[in-house]
């Protein structure tokens, strides 16, 4: 049967049954690999190892070229390696002119110099068809060979850290692209905060800090799907299961984001995540891990903690039951972009 692909990232089983089974030749110096929860690649090389990423900009009209840099960097200080160098795919609708591509790569500049990183290339295009620009960001960063972190590290018994909050991108984002319908419903001062969420997208300093203290096992920032899609991609590249406190999670939905979401009716954990960072850490280090992060003006808490079955994968509710955390189908972005609100 030949199933029809939804709307953002592709599902886990597509994935494992159609992308896995073609990778070209295998090479020893590839120290990790695609896989699920896995959004870079690590690749050894004499007395380092470089980590790479890729991904694109869809969502998102306003500001593309700097968060194509900021996304793309959070993926390699996810794995404990600083981002340095930065090629891009820019695909532009028909009829664009130089000065929609002139924002884009100014954009791109600025957030580049944010993080010290230097753009080597890419390619640009008018591509027939499109209805808004693209970017496909290709990110390189390195570090020493037994210092690099994955998404599969989690092991039963670690901390789940969450830095920041949750659908800080997808608050941004919808702040943005719906605000003329949005001020008809919500508080101008508050779709004026929620624009600003995109200021907070990068987690470079969230990981390399974190890294920096030591005890952490696994590191992803939750985009596509949210924090939910997040803790579930940690999970499946660990082999592992989790369990996280309700209250503590509901705790770091912003006001902003929460009456975004009430008016689109969408779930926030399920809301691109971007400028959140997930961190598994031993038991020993998490809350050291939680200081450091505040000091620096991070928020920063304890939210759960791993379990050692794959299936078992819940929320404790305040009252002590217990809840499924289900996997989201796709990001609630999409959905809350269509939707039509009632005046």
């Amino acid at each position: 049967m030949n199933k029809r692909l939804p709307e953002g990232k592709i599902p886990p089983e597509t994935l494992k049954n159609v992308v896995f089974e073609h990778l070209g030749v295998s090479s020893p110096k590839v120290l990790l690999g695609p896989g699920i929860g896995e959004d870079a690649a690590v690749i050894e090389l004499e007395h380092k190892v470089i980590v790479v990423a890729t991904d694109p900009i869809t969502g998102a009209v306003e500001d593309i070229g700097w968060l194509s840099v900021h996304i793309n960097a959070n993926d390699i200080a996810c794995h404990g390696a600083r981002p340095s160098w930065f090629l891009s795919t820019i695909l532009l609708p028909e009829n664009s002119d130089e000065k929609t591509l002139e924002k884009i790569v100014v954009q791109m500049d600025k957030a580049a110099r944010e993080l010290e990183i230097t753009i080597v290339g890419g390619h640009t295009e008018v591509t027939p068809g499109l209805k808004r620009p693209i970017v496909a960001g290709f990110m390189i960063g390195e570090v020493e060979k037994d210092k690099f972190v994955t998404s599969s590290g989690a092991l039963p018994g670690d901390k789940i850290i969450l830095t920041k909050g949750v659908a800080i991108e997808g608050t941004a984002i919808l702040a943005t692209e719906r605000e003329e319908e949005f001020s008809n419903l919500l508080d101008k001062d508050l779709i004026e905060k929620a624009k600003k969420y995109k200021w907070r997208i990068s987690v470079v300093e969230d990981a390399l800090t974190a890294v920096e203290v030591g005890g952490v096992t696994a590191m992803h920032d939750p985009t596509e799907g949210g924090v939910l899609g997040g803790l579930h991609e940690i999970a499946d590249a660990s082999k592992t299961g989790f369990a996280v406190q309700e209250e503590k999670i509901g705790k770091m939905i912003s006001e902003e984001t929460r009456k975004i979401c009430e008016l689109l009716q969408i779930d926030p954990l399920c809301l691109i995540g971007s400028g959140a960072l997930l961190i598994t850490a031993k038991p020993e280090k998490a809350q050291q891990i939680v200081d450091v992060l505040n000091s620096k003006g991070i928020f920063a808490e304890i939210i759960g903690h791993i379990l050692d079955n794959p299936k078992r994968r819940i929320f404790f509710r305040k009252d002590g039951k217990t809840k499924k955390a289900q996997r989201p189908v796709q990001d609630a972005l999409w959905e809350a972009l269509s939707k039509k609100l009632k005046y």
